[in-house]
């Protein structure tokens, strides 16, 4: 590594015995909300998700998570990813450095940066890390292979949460420039989704000579200050159904933008109203809703949020991020950009703005999948990057 670098530690923290039997402690003693019913009067239908988290598959949820899952078990599958710690910007990172399996043709691997967004960490990416390291391994062309690159954003899973204010996109992307200096990799690509993809983007923006090539699942919620009669159709109508969409769906955000605080006091203290608010997510934005994962996958993301103590400190980016100026949301990516929109995804870009708004040279609508897609379905995901990538390897 480069003269200077930080010093990387191997990764392997393990819950303690009291940490479980206090979650377990607190599941058992949960005290239930009243149920809901669609119409607010009694003897109306059961509102099931319409009003939120659906009660009657979360106590289901919660009766398994006491009885059921095996936390250790899940953690020591986790454990089997080749998973770090080091220090960039003052703050612990923890990461999954998974190298690249040779190639045949011995040309290097291509390095490959993926970033999560909310709600959860490298857990996102963990069911892929093994198809990009390895595709020769599972039916794709070996010389495929990535070295990859996973960290958990401050203030989610085991990185250090700022002591003071979160950071924002920008300044994540910052930081994972340092960070993949300190790696070896001088030059990269990178890809996300969510604040991943916002992170993403700005890799590419503010660090162009160093990101060959960027992949993202989405636009970002659409910004445009010019006006509005030079957008075309398309674009008017998805503003519209995002401003539709953050009006019925968006209560969520703008807890997280102004008051995040408020809900971190209650989902930190209540196990059950965390797998609740994060549940809820899982459910609208995946392609099938929470029929897309076991329960053992579930609650592997939400316990990682538990014991960590993060849902505060990942809330609280929100409100980084919307403190970033208009003229920063309005730059054109110049790096050569591709994008994947999954048809189970949040309200989707047309093609026009993803063109106005980046150098868009692969647009694909993949069959299934959705927000979470990278976990929904891995293969599909694995074989996007394999192919928007190829190009940019080294010959």
């Amino acid at each position: 590594m480069p003269d200077g670098s930080p010093v990387i530690h191997r990764f392997d923290e393990r819950a303690s015995a009291e940490a479980l039997a206090d979650l377990r402690a607190r599941l058992v003693a949960t005290r239930w909300p009243d149920a809901a019913d669609a119409a607010g009067a009694a003897g109306a239908a059961d509102a099931g998700w319409s009003l939120g988290t659906d009660q009657r598959y979360l106590r289901a949820l919660v009766a398994y998570w006491i009885d059921g899952f095996d936390w250790p078990e899940e953690e020591a599958k986790l454990a089997r990813l080749p998973r770090f710690r080091a220090q960039a910007g003052g703050l612990g990172i923890h990461f999954v450095h998974r190298r690249a399996a040779p190639t045949p043709s011995g040309r290097p691997p291509l390095p490959l940066l993926l970033n999560h967004g909310w709600p959860d960490s490298f857990w996102r990416y963990s069911k892929v890390i093994e198809l990009l390291a390895d595709p020769g391994a599972h039916s794709a062309d070996p010389d495929d292979a990535f070295d990859v690159i996973v960290p958990d954003m401050p203030g989610f899973g085991y990185s250090d949460a700022p002591t003071g204010a979160a950071l924002s996109s920008p300044e994540v992307a910052a930081l994972w420039a340092q960070l993949m200096q300190a790696l070896g990799h001088d030059r990269f690509v990178t890809a996300g989704g969510d604040i991943g993809s916002h992170v993403s983007r700005y890799l590419a923006l503010d660090f162009p000579e160093r990101v060959s090539a960027v992949h993202r699942m989405d636009a970002g919620l659409p910004f445009w200050a010019g006006d509005p009669s030079e957008l075309s159709p398309a674009e008017r109508q998805w503003f519209e159904a995002s401003a539709a969409w953050n009006q019925a769906e968006g209560a969520y955000g703008a807890m997280h933008r102004t008051k995040p605080q408020t809900a971190a006091a209650a989902l930190t203290d209540s196990p059950v109203g965390l797998a609740a608010w994060i549940v809820e997510k899982l459910h609208a934005w995946s392609d099938g809703g929470v029929e897309a994962y076991t329960m053992d996958e579930i609650l592997t993301n939400v316990t990682i949020f538990w014991l960590t103590g993060t849902i505060g400190s990942s809330m609280r980016m929100y409100n980084a991020n919307a403190a970033i100026p208009g003229e920063q949301l309005a730059r054109r990516v110049g790096v050569p950009s591709g994008f994947s929109l999954f048809p189970g995804d949040i309200v989707r870009p047309p093609r026009e703005w993803i063109e106005r708004s980046a150098n868009a040279v692969r647009i694909t609508e993949p069959a299934r999948g959705g927000h979470f897609a990278p976990f929904e379905q891995p293969e599909l995901y694995a074989a996007e990057l394999r192919e928007f990538f190829r190009p940019f390897r080294a010959s």
